[in-house]
């Protein structure tokens, strides 16, 4: 238990009984606000995403817009599914044909990945109401609560929430890309620049969650990466669009997520590099020009110093924790860290080249009459 605050407004849960569920300015936040559920095909049916819609039933949003990317002969199964939920559900199914035809004739063709799904959704969103929250499906630990909390800041003049929480499950530490990579990185960073941005990427508690709310207005101002690297680059907006001064944290307690294998592109190692390139590029939009030859080691160097930070706490926790294995994955994350390349982002949707309705038309899984079919069918 603690109460310190960040550089941005940092929400706590003291556990003193309180609740942020109450009050009419609240309840009517979560009235105008639609909530962004990404999901893959290994979403489909699972214990944790069941449990996301079964207590976003519990709230009265406005809309409930889940993009989906699946195999052609999933999307049927996956609609019928989502509309068992007592729901206002719109399904966006994200690699329909009609949806690649629409972005490769706006010059938008590319990877696909959570930020493009998520990008897809956030016009949509953003015009139903006054307040858009995204989340992910797969915390078994998820209340309706937290989207209550991370509305609560935009009710006191906030464009950006950000949720933050401990990731402690099976008696050890998780939360490993933020706690190896991505920390380690911003400290080493900032110990070399002396920028506004990287104090701002450094006052977040856990700056990978895939867990905000922001304002209608500011997620229209959002330049989504296209894969793993949705969560840093959008705190690389609301740095320029909101600032310190108006973004703010919010304390969501436990997690228990669903976990991935380290290695491989599917791993925690291929999501290293999508995140290593959209954090420098970030910075370096920002003024900031890292020596790349010398930043892995000095990466690695702050990273070993925070491994013992963590085995210490792990041990004053009764936990189990693997030194080994934690160096390794350093190693493996310091071979992301390069100059970032060329900027694939896709635009605001303040200057999209269409209209949130054209993604809609273009990805409804049901066009030309039968689920699943495609409009060239």
């Amino acid at each position: 238990m603690e109460y310190v605050q960040e550089r941005i407004a940092t929400l706590h849960d003291f556990g003193t009984g309180g609740s942020v569920a109450t009050g009419d300015a609240l309840a009517g936040a979560v009235r105008d606000a639609a909530v962004v559920v990404p999901m893959t095909d290994r979403e489909l049916e699972s214990p944790a995403a069941a449990r996301v819609l079964g207590e976003l039933e519990r709230l009265d949003p406005a809309a409930v817009i889940v993009p989906v990317r699946s195999a052609p002969d999933r999307i049927g199964p996956f609609r019928e599914w989502l509309a068992s939920f007592g729901l206002p559900i719109e399904v966006l199914w994200c690699n329909a044909p009609a949806v690649d035809t629409l972005l490769d004739e706006a010059g938008l063709a590319g990877e696909l990945g959570k930020g493009r799904d998520v990008w897809l959704a956030l016009g949509p969103a953003a015009d139903v109401g006054e307040y858009v929250v995204v989340h992910d499906a797969d915390a078994r630990s998820y209340e309706a609560e937290h989207v209550r909390r991370l509305l609560a800041p935009l009710t006191m003049d906030v464009a950006f929430s950000k949720g933050y929480y401990a990731r402690v499950e099976e008696g050890r530490l998780y939360g490993r890309l933020f706690r190896l990579f991505y920390e380690p990185l911003v400290r080493t960073l900032s110990g070399a620049h002396d920028a506004a941005i990287l104090d701002y990427l450094g006052s977040f508690r856990y700056a990978l969650a895939g867990e905000f709310a922001a304002t209608a207005d500011l997620a229209r101002r959002l330049r989504s990466p296209r894969t793993w690297g949705l969560e840093v680059g959008t705190l690389g907006d609301a740095f320029a669009h909101a600032g310190f001064a108006g973004t703010a944290q919010v304390d969501l307690g436990r997690h228990v997520h669903d976990h991935r294998a380290v290695a491989g592109e599917a791993g925690l190692e291929g999501m290293s590099r999508d995140v290593a390139t959209t954090l420098l590029r970030v910075i370096e939009e920002h003024g900031v020009a890292p020596d790349y030859d010398t930043l892995p080691g000095r990466y690695r160097n702050v990273g070993e110093r925070l491994i013992d930070q963590y085995a210490a706490d792990a041990a004053f926790n009764g936990l189990s924790y693997d030194r080994a294995g934690e160096r390794d994955q350093l190693a493996r994350y310091a071979e992301s860290i390069v100059p970032p390349g060329p900027d694939r982002r896709l635009p605001s949707w303040r200057e999209a080249p269409f209209a949130p309705g054209d993604v809609r038309a273009a990805a409804q899984p049901w066009v030309g009459g039968r689920i699943g079919s495609s409009a060239d069918d």
